[in-house]
């Protein structure tokens, strides 16, 4: 059976059970124009990735819900494999061109493409960014960003510049934003971070020195925060969730 990871642009087609539509056909009709990518899960399921034009409604046992609302509702590796499936299909539609030569690209391999003209071969590529979380004493510094839907707190973000590495981009960054300088610098774990086509690096690090600043442009608020009063979080599954979950852990430890 194939499954079958259908998108109109962040909305992903479920089953009314939040389920990956599968069958030996697509759930709904397409048009001939409509893409579709053939990849291979981990598990070595025949799986088909489609761009939609318009969302699917009014189809019986069929439903679209956001992408990020699907965490939690799909399991894990579902999950993993819709962000796979959604970064394809956005890199699809951002690269029907060869940046050499200008000519029409072609599918090579389910992750790659050729342009028949030159020859050169085009991959995705990835928007690297990092995020970490810093701690004073039995403090933790949290921010809310301006582009946030919501009035959780976060942690401190930001991407990776051309020629720094992802070390001196976590320096960067919460100096930037938060005018703190900070120090041992730790890699906690990473989180692709398909919206659209991003790889989340977590690390941890601690206070150094320096008075709260916040770089106005992107912040609306930030402080440092204990675990008696802390402030709505992020939604559980985010890295950011997982950094803060793992600090207050600690404490029961």
């Amino acid at each position: 059976m194939i499954r079958y990871f259908a998108f109109c642009q962040g909305d992903i087609l479920l089953t009314e059970a939040g389920e990956i539509p599968c069958g030996e056909n697509p759930p709904v009709r397409l048009k001939p124009w409509q893409t579709v990518t053939s990849i291979t899960s981990p598990a070595g399921d025949e799986c088909r990735a489609i761009r939609l034009d318009a969302p699917v409604s009014g189809e019986p046992g069929l439903r679209m819900t956001g992408l990020r609302q699907a965490y939690g509702v799909l399991p894990g590796e579902d999950y993993r494999l819709a962000g796979k499936c959604q970064e394809l299909i956005y890199w699809d539609q951002t690269s029907r061109y060869c940046g050499a030569c200008g000519m029409p690209l072609e599918w090579q391999t389910s992750i790659s493409k050729q342009c028949p003209s030159c020859g050169k071969e085009w991959w995705p590529s990835l928007a690297l960014a990092i995020i970490v979380r810093v701690s004073r004493g039995q403090e933790i510094l949290m921010v809310h960003s301006r582009n946030f839907r919501g009035s959780f707190y976060g942690l401190v973000a930001g991407f990776v510049e051309t020629g720094e590495t992802l070390e001196q981009c976590v320096h960067r960054e919460v100096f930037e934003e938060t005018g703190l300088r900070i120090r041992n610098v730790r890699y906690f774990g990473s989180q692709p971070w398909p919206y659209p086509c991003g790889l989340m690096v977590g690390f941890t690090a601690d206070y150094e020195g320096g008075d709260i600043a916040l770089q106005s442009e992107e912040l609306s608020g930030g402080g440092w925060f204990t675990r008696g009063n802390m402030p709505q979080p992020p939604a559980p599954g985010s890295i950011a969730r997982q950094l803060i979950d793992d600090w207050l852990q600690e404490e029961e430890e």
